[in-house]
């Protein structure tokens, strides 16, 4: 990688995190930038803590019953200028405990299911841990946005166990299937593509393929139960 890259990010990053901080003087400036980078550990650590459970459900479910429910994850963090526009959207402070208090989204776990009822099994075998308290749940796959957008949004708290203390950490989760992460990815690529006009055409068509991307679903869904119904005849 070009090391005047990496150094021009890191410039860029610094420049963002300093919305948060409040300070003219270096040292509370500086101490103010440890305290946001251990904020970001923990949520990495939160991240963590949510694919380890996902990962040892995948593999319970792959012994119960011969197939993986997970196809793949995905996870990342928001970066900090994300967070200071959302803050200053909603109308809250650019400060470290608006961030923890008022985002919900800054640790996000996306989860790629083959087929629609995984994406409720491993919710509900998720919700029931007794450590993971559910904030939030949104369900756009049985009441899709009127884009087309598809997928089952929750917002859990999870603890993290430090040295000396526990944390409680939010998390965002997306659980979609293969399609439904498809659509949703081709979908921004093409809706927020720079310099190009998107049109109403434009966004009929794309809706129509969300509709032929919740076909498909539903027939490969039936598919997998015949073929269950037929393996344990």
């Amino acid at each position: 990688m070009n090391n005047t890259y990496v150094k021009e990010s890191d410039s860029i990053q610094k420049e963002q995190i300093r919305r948060f901080l409040d300070s003219d003087d270096f040292e509370k400036a500086k101490e103010g930038m440890e305290r946001f980078r251990k904020l970001i550990a923990y949520y990495r650590c939160a991240m963590m803590e949510i694919e380890t459970k996902f990962n040892v459900l995948n593999e319970e479910f792959s012994l119960r019953y011969d197939r993986n429910p997970i196809n793949g994850m995905k996870s990342r963090i928001k970066d900090p200028l994300s967070m200071s526009e959302k803050l200053e959207r909603k109308g809250y402070p650019l400060t470290l405990t608006s961030v923890e208090e008022n985002l919900n989204d800054v640790a996000g776990v996306r989860v790629i299911c083959s087929f629609p009822e995984d994406v409720y099994t491993l919710c509900d075998a998720l919700l029931k841990q007794d450590d993971i308290t559910l904030v939030e749940k949104k369900d756009y796959i049985a009441n899709p946005k009127p884009n087309g957008y598809r997928s089952l949004h929750l917002i859990v708290s999870v603890p993290i166990f430090l040295a000396h203390e526990k944390r409680l950490m939010k998390v965002e989760i997306q659980l979609r299937t293969i399609a439904m992460d498809f659509w949703a990815s081709l979908e921004h690529q093409l809706r927020y593509k720079k310099d190009a006009e998107f049109t109403c055409e434009m966004a009929s068509e794309l809706e129509y393929c969300a509709k032929l991307s919740a076909e498909l679903d539903m027939r490969m869904d039936k598919l997998r139960r015949a073929v269950q119904e037929s393996d344990s005849a």
